[in-house]
């Protein structure tokens, strides 16, 4: 098992400097951003596909500091049903998997994406609880006319390319908690896909991370360590905290598309939960017991830490997830 960073926390220096962050906090795996909702900052994607000599010169970075690339990250909306976006995105996916394969890397990182709830519609729609009928036939179309057609076309490059894509289970996709990553999986016959176990979204759906790597087993393909806290406010506004605000364009919100379409919103105040560096949601005992498991059940697995804590600087939460990792890994 690697222990490393997704650079996108890193984004604001070049990939030398970036790596030289991780190689000085005693870690050895580094992932990086391919394309979807962020540039690819850390990847001269044009240099490597057309340039042996540009590549090796490029995983050479790596090499020369004990660091492995463990997997390419590409996470956005490839199902998206804006067609600007949803082009985009999902042809950075498949474009990902042939990066990795020139790269050497079998490992890509994304999001299983979001559909419209009908043919003509325009923008994401997500349904949970689905009670009435009309949900479930929103769902149909997603799941039937969507999204398995094109994680099987997804899965079919995957294995011409020798690479593993494993989703983040992220609400606001239609894979966003064990029980819909294995519907996907027995869907659409697929056996190249699996997960990526990122256990800060299970956290606060309230689902066991422990127990979802022992039921997901080999089929996690990726893992992320990431942490939230849940907070008081969540005994009136649930976990289902809708109370986002925009940020004013003026003040240059992060995109999330190519185009700048979509941006990123404003977190609640008073928030139910918070992603909070690792060790400040749950402690060293859970993280120990987390890696063990994920050593026990997918012992081919890589980690990577992702740092979006705003109270702590970057390389500071980096740390902290770093003494908390290292001391985990030592356990083993």
């Amino acid at each position: 098992m690697h222990i490393g960073v997704y650079t996108a926390v890193l984004h604001d220096r070049d990939i030398d400097s970036a790596l030289d962050v991780i190689k000085g906090l005693g870690l050895n795996g580094a992932e990086i951003n391919s394309g979807g909702f962020l540039p690819p900052v850390h990847l001269p994607i044009d240099d490597i596909m057309n340039s042996d000599v540009k590549r090796d010169e490029y995983l050479d970075k790596f090499s020369s500091r004990g660091i492995k690339l463990t997997a390419l990250n590409c996470n956005g909306n490839p199902l998206s049903p804006n067609k600007a976006v949803g082009q985009r995105q999902s042809q950075d996916v498949l474009d990902a998997v042939k990066i990795a394969n020139r790269l050497g890397v079998d490992r890509v990182i994304t999001m299983s994406g979001l559909p419209a709830a009908e043919s003509t519609g325009s923008r994401a729609a997500w349904y949970v609880n689905p009670w009435s009928s009309e949900h479930m036939d929103a769902l149909d179309y997603q799941w039937n006319e969507v999204a398995v057609p094109f994680w099987q076309k997804v899965d079919k490059v995957a294995e011409e390319n020798g690479v593993k894509v494993g989703l983040e289970m992220h609400p606001q996709n239609v894979v966003f908690n064990p029980s819909t990553m294995l519907r996907l999986v027995e869907k659409g016959n697929l056996r190249n896909i699996g997960a990526e176990m990122d256990p800060s979204h299970l956290f606060w759906q309230q689902v066991d991370p422990i127990h979802a790597l022992e039921v997901l087993g080999e089929l996690v393909y990726c893992a992320a360590a990431k942490d939230v806290r849940i907070n008081p406010g969540v005994k009136i506004h649930g976990v289902l905290d809708d109370r986002f605000t925009r940020i004013p364009r003026e003040q240059n919100p992060l995109p999330l598309s190519h185009d700048g379409q979509f941006v990123v919103n404003q977190w609640p105040k008073d928030s139910a939960w918070d992603f909070v560096a690792l060790g400040e949601g749950h402690d060293q005992a859970f993280w120990t017991k987390f890696l063990q498991t994920l050593a026990k059940t997918s012992p081919k697995t890589d980690i990577a830490i992702e740092h979006e804590d705003a109270s702590f600087g970057r390389e500071e939460g980096l740390r902290i997830a770093a003494n908390v990792l290292k001391t985990a890994y030592a356990a083993l």
